[in-house]
């Protein structure tokens, strides 16, 4: 372009010639010239960073590196105003011009810079516009990328009949830049950032019994952990569904826990002269003052100290660097994560510079708070699942507690057990899959995931936990759980038998056809229980002091002639009713009712019912002599969080000081309010003999093989006791042609022995064609009976083809068996069976390599499970047998850590059936409830009351 252009003015004066760059106009042009020049160089060190971390599979990005990102937005906003004023200038003064391709590549440049400008302004989210959309906002990135380099093409035409282009400054600027960018990329590369990092095994120290470690081994201050309010500047959404989770009330600010960590506190400071026995649960629960290092002092105050209301807060969760193993027992690293420039900075501008940094970088955030395994099960497990070391008990060095992670990843709904009875669609491979299911927001982190509207995981985390949100008074929250507790499960009146006996006459399933009743005779009403959304077992948590139970009432017209499951006037249910519960014990046989886990010793009972299974409860109803008016029968699973006795525990242990607790007022017996959930029910009505009344039964929606074959399952799961009534039910599913029928009589078969009658069923099952068995459990039963029937080959072939199989309807519905620890227990004992068949030194090497083999084997149930007993228990005869002498005393000594004491625990169950005579009974091996028991909340009332009252009346609501 020439330096003179030349304006025609009216009245036929002689034309004035105008420069394209005046003096004063060039002036601003080296300014332009400046910044572009530190512009380009902070654009190539930026890019190298980015380049770099795609190429390495790290972030290299540090306070350098955000400081260098700061000094870019500076520069570009400085840019903006000079440049647009030069151009328009330079733009008027060449307008006239004659070569047109010149000033045509000058416009075209100058739109070029502005897109570079205008994407940057956008991708910065500059006041109310943030651009979240994430195709807009990569289309906006990769403009903002490609246009510097179409500018600088059109800047090269454009100059090309105008003063030659100084070649020498620019390369040299290029090369200067070149060195000291690979400079600052060289000293980034010499210390990536660890963001995986493991903790240091001296930080232990502070934090046992409790598996965290910090990764420095050191405390983080607390208010690093306490920053709720920088989170929610940009994540409304996610911070008010977190403020009213559970995980925002899981220490001192949770009533419930309140009293219970007390309680262990003051044990253990009068026991072990101070309170680190506490830290067990502070590592889940208390995590600020914990990580802060406030936790241990025996006087800290655990309601005034404002990181006893902080709970797990964001960036608890979002701190953690590692998963250290799937134990539980907060077995994670934590870190002081590193911040953007003026986090911490209390002037407003700065706090707004700091925001805009994050805003326009959000990489760099997103990678310190957010990790791949944030998304895994296994994420879960490290607080989800625990035991109680010795610390805590001073009796055992290991105990089973709480278990959600085995309890889900061992299971047909995570696709990765082969011996389910029911199998999902499609796996589920994470817990966030039904725990924080999307929400649309328009959150800063909000994201598409496969879906037409922006989301997010929702951080209330949907559950079970009304009681708190009741505690609370958040309705609209106890409401969500309520809904997701809602049809969890369902309830099927399924049959009656005769006599009240086991052994009755059996008259199912009912509906549409049903007996009619004879007054005065005795009946065995059968219930049956199938859990239908969990991935896990139910229930599962505080399974001790969770009440969940069977809520039978039976009427005849407005008598009710039978009840289970009433409430009494103290709010408690009664106690002779059917738990789905775990009655807990301590050494002394009393009921573990505090959540008191010092003390746990061993279960009197277990009624949790796995992931898609079943479970059946007997009662025995005893109808009258003289009945007006048909049987009514309804029958509700009811939940409430916490019984009457835990709760008045809770309020017992209330302070001065402490926050109202909802419903309590202080020297008064506390009345349970806790919302009971109905989380299904069915009802029935039958014909009475004398009675002309017509009853038409409702269409039932379960499929009759499946409540046949739930009904065998629920009988199947009660162990030996049942297991002919079992054997009938599958046989009936197998007259409706369903491969369910003969593949559970093979498990029945098994247990029983009938290897032969196991074997010919397996057969009938492996025929099915419409639709198929799975040829993962036909597989494993294959293989067990092949095992028990001494044909090892084939069990081997049997066990491994369920472990390495994987199929195209596999891999389409994410199943993946070659974790199930149980058949790759089954493989290694198989191999250990067929090793110890190889006598005489010529098959001295085949042996070798067979016990080498179920060796291995054995480590691979390790890696999924550490704390196995049967893969401990193994490994210490193969490496006896091999003459590893140290490894077999290791292994030795696992197993004898992990596996139960049973000796120790018959003495507490002796002394809890004398304590609990309802517990005892339920406790039985076959258990039958009466509907008819005198004392009976509800049918008391009716007696009472002459035997007339209403449906309401005796209700439990």
């Amino acid at each position: 372009m020439s330096a003179i252009t030349t304006d025609t003015p009216t009245g036929g004066e002689k034309p004035k010639a105008r420069r394209a760059i005046g003096p004063r106009l060039r002036v601003l042009l080296s300014v332009l010239f400046v910044i572009v020049a530190l512009l380009g160089a902070n654009s190539i060190y930026l890019s190298s960073i980015t380049f770099l971390e795609w190429v390495r599979g790290e972030t290299y990005q540090n306070y350098f590196y955000q400081l260098m990102f700061l000094a870019h937005l500076v520069l570009g906003l400085i840019l903006i105003l000079p440049f647009i004023v030069f151009g328009l200038i330079h733009m008027r003064n060449t307008m006239n011009r004659k070569n047109r391709r010149a000033v045509n590549v000058g416009y075209a440049l100058f739109a070029v810079c502005l897109v570079v400008l205008i994407t940057g302004l956008l991708l910065m989210r500059v006041g109310n516009f943030d651009l979240k959309h994430p195709l807009s906002r990569k289309v906006v990135y990769w403009m903002h990328f490609i246009c510097p380099f179409v500018a600088g093409w059109m800047y090269w035409l454009h100059r090309l009949i105008g003063p030659k282009i100084k070649w020498r400054i620019g390369l040299a600027y290029v090369g200067v830049v070149g060195v000291i960018t690979i400079g600052m990329v060289m000293s980034h590369t010499q210390d990536p950032r660890l963001w995986h990092v493991v903790g240091p095994k001296e930080g232990e120290k502070y934090f046992m019994p409790s598996l965290a470690k910090t990764a420095t081994g050191n405390f983080i201050p607390a208010k690093t952990m306490m920053m709720e309010e920088y989170c929610l500047k940009c994540h409304q959404d996610a911070h008010k569904q977190w403020a009213d989770s559970a995980h925002h009330f899981s220490s001192f600010n949770n009533p419930a826990y309140l009293a219970s960590i007390r309680e262990t506190r003051e044990v253990s400071l009068k026991r072990d002269g101070n309170v680190q026995a506490s830290r067990w649960c502070a590592g889940c629960h208390d995590p600020v003052p914990f990580f802060s290092g406030a936790f241990d002092d025996p006087k800290y105050d655990l309601v005034k100290d404002p990181t006893s209301q902080a709970g797990i807060t964001c960036t608890t969760c979002h701190s953690i660097t590692h998963v250290n193993s799937t134990k539980g027992n907060a077995d994670f690293t934590i870190e002081e994560p590193i911040h953007y420039p003026f986090a911490f900075s209390e002037n407003p501008l700065l706090q707004w510079v700091n925001n805009q940094l994050v805003k326009a970088k959000p990489s760099f955030h997103k990678k310190t708070f957010l990790k791949d395994f944030h998304k895994t099960a296994e994420f879960c497990s490290t607080c989800h699942k625990v035991s109680l070391p010795k610390e805590l008990n001073h009796y055992k060095e290991f105990l089973r507690g709480q278990n959600h992670y085995d309890t889900y990843l061992l299971t047909g709904v995570s696709g990765h057990s082969a011996r389910s009875f029911y199998y999902p669609p499609k796996a589920k491979d994470n817990c966030a899959e039904c725990h924080m299911p999307l929400a649309k927001s328009n959150d800063f982190g909000a994201n598409l995931f496969g879906t037409n509207d922006l989301s997010i995981h929702n951080h209330l985390f949907p559950a079970a936990n009304t009681g708190l949100a009741w505690l609370k008074n958040l309705p609209e929250v106890e409401k969500i759980h309520t809904d997701f507790l809602k049809d969890s499960l369902r309830v099927d009146i399924f049959g009656l038998k005769e006599e009240g006996s086991i052994n009755g006459k059996l008259h199912a399933p009912l509906r549409p056809e049903v007996p009619t009743l004879v007054p005065g005779k005795k009946y065995l009403l059968e219930t049956v229980l199938r859990t239908l959304k969990l991935g896990h077992l139910f229930s599962q948590g505080t399974v001790d002091s969770n009440e969940i139970w069977v809520d039978v009432t039976v009427k005849s017209g407005d008598r009710i002639i039978g009840r289970s499951g009433g409430i009494d006037e103290s709010s408690e249910v009664d106690r002779w009713s059917h738990f789905i519960n775990v009655f807990m014990l301590d050494r002394e046989g009393n009921r573990i009712n505090r959540r008191n886990p010092q003390d746990i010793f061993v279960p009197l009972y277990n009624n949790q019912i796995p992931p898609g299974a079943a479970h059946v409860v007997h009662y025995e109803l005893q109808l009258p002599e003289k009945l007006d008016a048909p049987i009514e029968i309804e029958v509700k699973l009811q939940y409430r969080k916490f019984d009457q006795e835990y709760m008045e525990f809770v309020t017992s242990k209330s302070q001065e000081g402490d926050a109202p607790i909802r419903g309590y007022e202080p020297g008064q017996k506390y009345h349970n309010s806790l919302p009971i959930v109905t989380i299904c029910q069915d009802r029935i009505t039958l014909p009475v003999e004398g009675v002309a009344t017509t009853v038409e039964q409702p269409k039932m929606e379960i499929p009759l093989w499946q409540r046949w074959n739930d009904y065998g399952i629920g009988l199947f799961l009660k162990g030996k006791a049942e297991l002919r009534q079992s054997e009938e039910a599958f046989k009936e599913v197998e007259k409706l042609k369903r491969f369910d029928g003969p593949l559970n009589l093979a498990r029945v078969y098994y247990t029983e022995g009938r290897l032969d009658d196991m074997v010919e069923v397996l057969r009938r099952a492996s025929e099915s064609k419409d639709p198929p068995a799975p040829p993962w459990t036909l597989a494993w039963l294959t293989g067990q009976a092949n095992r028990e029937q001494g044909h090892l080959a084939e069990a081997e072939k049997n066990f491994r083809k369920v472990l390495e199989d994987r199929t195209p309807e596999m891999i389409e519905k994410g199943y993946d068996f070659s974790i199930d620890i149980e058949v790759i227990n089954l493989l290694g004992v198989t191999l250990f069976d067929r090793a110890k068949q190889m006598r005489g030194s010529e098959k001295e090497a085949e042996r070798k390599e067979l016990l080498t083999q179920a060796v291995e084997v054995f480590h691979r149930t390790l890696k999924v499970d550490s704390e196995n007993i049967a893969a401990h228990y193994n490994l210490h005869l193969l490496y006896a047998q091999l003459g590893d002498e140290k490894l077999a005393a290791e292994h030795q000594k696992l197993h004898s850590i992990y596996k139960l004491d049973e000796n120790a625990a018959d003495r507490a169950i002796a002394l809890a059936r004398q304590k609990y005579p309802w517990g005892n009974h339920a406790a039985e091996p076959l258990v039958i409830y009466s509907l008819n028991r005198p004392e009976a909340p509800g049918l008391q009332a009716v007696r009472a009351a002459g035997g007339i009252q209403t449906a309401s009346s005796g209700a439990t609501e």
